[in-house]
């Protein structure tokens, strides 16, 4: 017989705050043109990105998530000091060690929460998501910040004709706390190694250190390219469109929710026509919110989600108490899909 003691968590979890944090700077496609042989029109009608938000050298992996971290838990009306752990999803923090969560939750003010860094690409929100929940009813935390942060703007080939005018930068946060009943519903999850391959960064770290113009990809000047992020787009396309719609279902059928009680669609913002196609394919009634923060904002990969969230409930257009099916999806290829209730 285990001598170990039960759990004392709380019966559930919910998203109790959010908050968002977008770059001063906004970028019309007109800069991204500057680099590559397109158009607005064509960026327009393949993403239906129109404009969005880098960083400048202040605007830091730390300092953005600190200002989205700070408006979630004001907006769940906890202090600092009852955070018990502080998830950052991020593949843009440069340096490999200490976790860049650590940093954020002492310049909080927390008391010395628990804090790690995860990489699950575009489906990191989703997996923070899910440890968080797990903690709360654990009760290792009596409340869990979980945060999705980007400088992808320092990974983007301005010169790739297939990704420079996606990415954008920004940080969105989430309170995750206890609950009576559950608002968080079961996550449906997982990955697909053997697609690794199409999305990557161009070299790994090890590579671009040698700074062998043999085995390195140059600009149009002859420099060396940092490393970026690449991907096979018609592969990604065609996954993220018939693949990831069947993942969404399967969320929806472990939380018990038809599409018809569905109030809101927050997908990974990774390209209007994927969410166009999965809202059909998913047969979405029309009552139905989506979020298409994409056009402004472009793809912030872990940050997407939550900054579509703040970015729904501050225009009004989703209310407290939603119910909201997300789902994250990207490199790896990894993803992760979950019905919540809107804080």
């Amino acid at each position: 017989m285990s001598k170990i003691k039960p759990a004392k968590g709380a019966p559930h979890a919910r998203i109790l705050g959010v908050g968002g944090y977008r770059p001063v700077r906004v970028v019309p496609n007109e800069v991204i043109l500057e680099k590559i042989d397109s158009s607005d029109e064509w960026i327009r009608s393949r993403s239906g990105i129109e404009t969005r938000h880098w960083a400048n050298d202040e605007e830091t992996v730390a300092a953005m998530s600190i200002e989205a971290a700070g408006k979630a838990i004001a907006d769940a009306g906890i202090a600092a000091e009852q955070i018990g752990a502080v998830v950052v999803s991020t593949v843009s923090h440069f340096s490999q060690t200490p976790a860049i969560a650590t940093e954020i939750a002492d310049k909080l003010g927390t008391n010395k929460a628990a804090a790690f860094d995860i990489s699950a690409g575009c489906a990191g929100f989703g997996y923070g998501l899910t440890l968080a929940k797990g903690m709360i009813v654990d009760g290792s935390a009596e409340y869990a910040l979980v945060i999705g942060v980007e400088r992808l703007s320092d990974l983007t080939d301005l010169e790739d004709r297939s990704t420079a005018f996606l990415f954008g930068d920004g940080a969105g946060a989430v309170v995750v706390g206890p609950a009576q009943e559950p608002g968080i519903g079961p996550t449906v999850w997982g990955s697909e190694g053997d697609k690794a391959d199409t999305i990557k960064q161009t070299v790994p770290w090890n590579d671009f250190h040698t700074g062998d113009v043999s085995r390195l990809p140059l600009d149009s000047a002859g420099n060396i390219k940092f490393p970026a992020i690449t991907q096979e787009g018609q592969a990604v396309f065609r996954w993220a469109v018939f693949e990831m719609a069947k993942v969404a279902q399967q969320a929806l059928d472990a939380a018990g929710i038809s599409p018809d009680e569905l109030d809101v669609f927050i997908p990974h913002q990774a390209n209007v026509r994927i969410i166009d196609s999965m809202v059909k394919t998913l047969k979405l009634p029309e009552h139905v919110t989506v979020a298409r923060d994409i056009r402004t904002t472009g793809n912030t990969s872990a940050a997407s989600i939550p900054l579509a969230m703040e970015r729904l409930l501050a225009t009004g257009e989703a209310k407290s108490g939603d119910t909201a099916l997300v789902i994250g999806f990207g490199a790896g290829l990894v993803y992760a899909a979950t019905v919540v209730t809107l804080p």
